[in-house]
């Protein structure tokens, strides 16, 4: 006890603070460390301010140790003896593995450390020895790295004989792909990670024997990116349900949505009273178009729905124009009293669950049960006759009878849940099918790749589906392209004895707390034959071994 007081009093003299990361929380090691227990991250305490980042995790700016080799090594000293059970004199009475050690630094040494590490090596739950890691980032315009002298290097460091080396590569097929003559900057993108065993040199392009397929949603460039905007205004509708509070998009039209009801129902009364005027010929290509807005070359695959009932169409008139909670009372209030006074008959889909379905229903016997449209049954009213439409608009597209996607029998958040699911699905079949022109072939085992995962798993934008592929397919896309990231591992010796060295290079940071100004540009001259200047990252990565007697 008195040893890791004094431990504690060092963290507070050296003012440093100690955050741990929880098993499945993102880590900030994950683009150069696979592990996946538990971790310490010591750093210099926040003399910022903290934000919170796109995953609702929060980002803090920092001022990290000014001298890595002294206050950083000194941390990953005192974790070491900590850990070491024949350090009897320091009075542990019972010693506890702790989880690994890393402690941020600021790359101010002349070797660029922005890492040190120390992770325990057990058998069972007895530590056998420490694996200390060090990971440095910095960038070279002369030359990268050689192959055989990092092999070498890594032969001498461990004392290795033999030595097996791994590449992977990621590419990122959609940047530069344009979409009717225009690039559209996005965050969503296709990438392709290939790994392969027995890397001959540096920066080698892959022998390509699989392709790993992440998409995230949203991209403007996408056919199906109405139907994303529609999605949102759906998880929209959602959140105001569970929270109470609904943050309503700006509309999409001019007119007010309680013109665009009142325009819907007047149609409607016309046709009951014989006359021929039926929902104007542009509105129904706007509801056909917004429905299932795709590119001509996969109409097979997502056909225009041509059979929206009145639930439908009043979404789809609502969804671009609702501004406000009054909005929905006013317009829902005028068609409650359309459907008393008979002035409506409007046709829906058999199996429409949604409550507005069930009034059109009691309303052809002329008996309704009366609904107060106060609290949340307005905002549910719209989302469930949302959640219908977009459930037979992806139905008709690929699922079939996957019944587990569009059931009705579980709670209204988790039918949108299985919504955003589909989306995704629906995203990667259509990027594949009109960015990459994959074939039935490609695409088959890749939706059903795609069905398991989402029928056992929440969604995952972030996950990679394996698809397995000839070469020719989507060699095109990447052999004239650059690589996002390029990586070597050397690695040597088997289970807890293995060692590894690994050489990156990464067009973003590698670490997050890392900035341009501790690194340099490095100059690429090979883009179209024009010279570009690009930021590149080189990150290298070595661990060594220490075992008690």
């Amino acid at each position: 006890m008195q040893y890791i007081n004094k431990i504690f009093l060092f963290l507070f003299q050296a003012d440093v603070q100690v955050h741990l990361i929880g098993e499945g929380c993102r880590s900030p090691l994950e683009s150069f460390w696979n592990g996946n227990s538990m971790i310490f991250i010591m750093q210099k305490a926040v003399s910022g301010f903290c934000f919170l980042n796109r995953e609702g995790s929060a980002n803090i700016m920092l001022n990290f140790v000014n001298d890595c080799s002294f206050i950083s090594r000194q941390l990953i000293s005192l974790y070491t003896l900590a850990q070491n059970p024949n350090m009897t004199h320091l009075k542990i009475s019972k010693p506890v593995v702790l989880p690994p050690l890393w402690v941020r630094c600021d790359s101010s040494d002349p070797e660029h450390t922005c890492w040190l590490g120390a992770e325990p090596l057990k058998n069972g739950n007895k530590i056998t020895g420490i694996s200390f890691h060090v990971v440095t980032c910095n960038a070279d315009k002369t030359c990268f790295a050689n192959l055989e002298d990092l092999k070498k290097a890594h032969k001498f460091r461990h004392r290795s004989s033999i030595v097996a080396t791994k590449g992977f590569a990621q590419y990122e097929l959609i940047r530069s792909t344009t979409l009717e003559d225009t690039v559209v900057e996005s965050e969503s993108n296709i990438y392709v990670d290939i790994t392969w065993n027995i890397v001959d040199k540096i920066l080698q392009t892959p022998p390509l024997t699989a392709a790993n397929i992440r998409l995230e949603s949203g991209d403007p460039r996408s056919p199906v990116f109405q139907l994303h905007r529609e999605l949102q205004f759906l998880l929209v509708l959602a959140e105001g349900l569970k929270t109470g509070v609904t943050d309503w998009p700006e509309p999409l039209v001019a007119e007010s949505a309680v013109e665009l009801v009142k325009e819907l129902l007047n149609d409607l009364k016309n046709k009951l009273d014989g006359f021929n005027t039926s929902v104007h010929k542009n509105d129904a290509e706007k509801v056909q178009c917004d429905s299932a807005a795709v590119d001509s070359s996969i109409k097979s695959l997502f056909n225009e729905r041509g059979d929206l009932d009145f639930a439908e169409q009043l979404w789809c008139k609502m969804r671009r124009s609702v501004a406000s909670y009054q909005d929905l009372v006013e317009c829902f209030t005028l068609i409650i009293k359309s459907l008393e006074y008979g002035e409506i008959q409007p046709w829906i889909h058999q199996g429409s669950s949604s409550l507005l379905s069930k009034l059109i229903q009691q309303s052809y016997h002329g008996a309704m049960e009366a609904i107060s449209l106060s609290g949340v049954t307005p905002i549910q009213m719209l989302l469930e006759i949302g959640l219908d439409k977009m459930k037979k608009d992806y139905v008709s597209c690929f699922i079939g009878k996957h019944d587990y996607f569009i059931s009705t029998s579980v709670e209204l958040q988790e039918q949108v849940h299985r919504i955003q699911k589909l989306h995704h699905m629906l995203e990667i079949l259509v990027s594949c099918t009109v960015f990459l022109h994959f074939k039935h072939e490609n695409l088959f085992p890749l939706m059903q790749s795609c069905i398991k995962y989402y029928k056992e798993n929440p969604l995952n934008e972030k996950h990679v589906f394996q698809l397995p592929i000839r070469p020719a397919v989507v060699n095109k896309f990447y052999q004239n392209d650059h690589t996002q990231i390029w990586r070597v591992e050397i690695n040597s010796g088997h289970g807890q004895k293995e060692v590894k060295t690994v050489w990156q290079l990464s067009t973003s940071p590698p670490v997050e707390h890392m900035t341009s100004n501790n690194l340099e540009l490095l100059c690429d001259t090979t883009v179209n034959g024009n010279t570009e200047e690009s930021m590149y990252f080189i990150t290298m990565a070595n661990c060594s071994q220490v075992h008690f007697a």
